[in-house]
């Protein structure tokens, strides 16, 4: 008989780890409390029929150069990978572009380009060995010491206030825009380490593999390792809310039988006989600002001044790098900025499937403290509106969702928090706990593989292989990624 592993959670982590446990021959069962599987890439109408939004994520940055997802197969989703991985509008009709092609971008960037390529290029150069330092715990010695030593003197001299001053970095405002807007995605405060370090690690990304999103949507993810999933033996509870682990029969841990959470970290809590040291340092584990997102269902694209943006899948709102900063410390000392930065994204402008034909969607979200019960869709509007005149008069339709709608939806966005936990060096660290193997839980047979574990949040399924990387040498039967699928 076959021991049973039962996965909380079918977000892309969750399901990586029941692929993964079922390739090696557990029988597995994923519950769901959502009425269709896939946590973060999961899309659906929000607005109008015909009208496909992403309910969480839209674009993943990290999904082409992550490790399981090679293993998985690529070419098992139609990735959409754009020539502009992101774009950012300033006012009077400016533009900073982030081309894929990193030269396209330097001659863009004009006096600054030089700058950019000296940043960028040791990066994207050795995307593989930044995706390595960057995708596991930092407990461990480097494999790759001088990219991670270049990497680590680039977030010092961005990431500081007094490195800035001493290398005065980039000397335009586009430039420096161009930097703040991805460094923002972290959602704290500006500058810091922790904000520059996803930035660079973006960066890599976005001159080398590319900023990809599924033709479709984000469902396409969740699709295709369901159907492994289901072609390996494993089956999907829907709409099994789980909020106490203590009633849910997951099998015998003396017997071999797993218990992978892809949650919030606390729910492991509601387990009995929990070590004291465990807990309390679960329940030390901060979690940072909060999203609020709006969908828009348009009646042709978004105009904007500039347009360059057009070309842009991802384009980053909020003006200048001191305006943008300025936003995200309010968001940090528990205010809403008037102006915020927007993070937005309209898949429709190479993916007609999005919308009917001429149509477009537009997906977006700012910055909130936690538990914020803000409805976003005026100020997401009065923002876009602000690059893009005429962009209100498009509206055909919204939908939006506040940071306590978020946690509602999904239990494991805490205050509304989307990335599985504040971002800072410190818990780059203790994710959630400090160890060697963070995906361990001291309970016999129980392991962790959400954003909250390494490498943290983005659409790579890393946290959800981990773990069950870690359970499979645990029970002795140790597999990597080539041995379970083939690569």
């Amino acid at each position: 008989m076959a021991r049973r592993a039962t996965i909380v959670g079918s977000g892309p982590n969750g399901l990586a780890a029941a692929v993964s446990l079922a390739r090696a021959g557990y029988d597995v069962r994923v519950v769901e409390a959502a009425s269709s599987p896939g946590g973060g890439v999961r899309t659906a109408p929000l607005t109008l029929p015909g009208y496909r939004h992403d309910v969480c994520s839209a674009v993943h940055p990290a999904a082409l150069s992550s490790p399981f997802f090679r293993a998985f197969g690529l070419d098992r989703i139609d990735w959409i990978v754009p020539e502009v991985s992101f774009a950012h509008p300033l006012d009077d009709g400016r533009a900073a572009v982030a081309w894929r092609d990193l030269e396209r971008t330097v001659e863009g960037l004009g006096s600054d380009g030089r700058a950019w390529r000296n940043l960028v290029r040791p990066l994207n150069r050795r995307l593989e060995a930044v995706v390595d330092f960057t995708g596991d715990q930092l407990l461990r010695l480097p494999r790759h010491p001088v990219t991670t030593t270049r990497f680590a003197l680039r977030m010092l001299e961005v990431g500081t206030t007094a490195g800035r001053w001493m290398l005065r970095t980039f000397r335009t405002d586009e430039a420096a825009a161009l930097l703040t807007g991805v460094a923002a995605h972290a959602n704290t405060r500006l500058p810091s380490l922790a904000a520059t370090a996803s930035g660079l690690y973006l960066l890599a990304h976005a001159h080398s593999t590319g900023w990809a999103y599924p033709r479709g949507g984000a469902q396409a993810i969740a699709d295709a390792l369901v159907a492994d999933l289901r072609a390996h033996g494993g089956a999907v509870d829907l709409d099994h809310r789980v909020g106490d682990l203590s009633l849910l029969d997951w099998g015998d841990p003396a017997a071999g039988d797993l218990l992978l959470l892809d949650t919030a970290p606390r729910l492991a809590l509601t387990l009995p006989d929990v070590p004291a040291r465990y807990a309390r340092a679960v329940r030390r584990y901060r979690y940072g600002p909060a999203a609020a997102k709006v969908d828009f269902a348009l009646d042709g694209p978004v105009p904007w001044t500039n347009p360059d943006v057009a070309l842009s899948p991802t384009v980053h709102l909020g003006g200048t790098r001191a305006e943008i900063e300025a936003g995200e410390n309010a968001v940090a000392a528990g205010r809403v900025a008037e102006r915020p930065y927007v993070l937005a994204v309209q898949p429709s402008v190479l993916d007609t499937t999005r919308a009917p034909h001429g149509h477009q969607v537009l997906w977006a979200y700012i910055h909130v403290p936690p538990g914020s019960t803000l409805d976003a869709t005026e100020t997401v509007t009065r923002q876009v509106e602000r690059f893009a005149p005429g962009f209100r008069d498009r509206i055909l339709a919204s939908h939006a969702m506040t940071a306590v709608q978020r946690q509602a939806y999904n239990p494991a966005d805490i205050g509304g928090d989307i990335l599985g936990g504040a971002f800072s060096m410190v818990q780059a660290v203790r994710r959630p706990v400090v160890s060697t193997t963070p995906w361990r839980t001291p309970m016999r047979g129980v392991y962790l593989g959400s954003a909250s574990t390494p490498p943290g949040p983005g659409v790579h399924g890393m946290p959800g292989w981990r773990a069950a990387r870690t359970a499979l040498r645990d029970a002795g039967a140790p597999a990597e990624l080539g041995d379970l699928f083939g690569a």
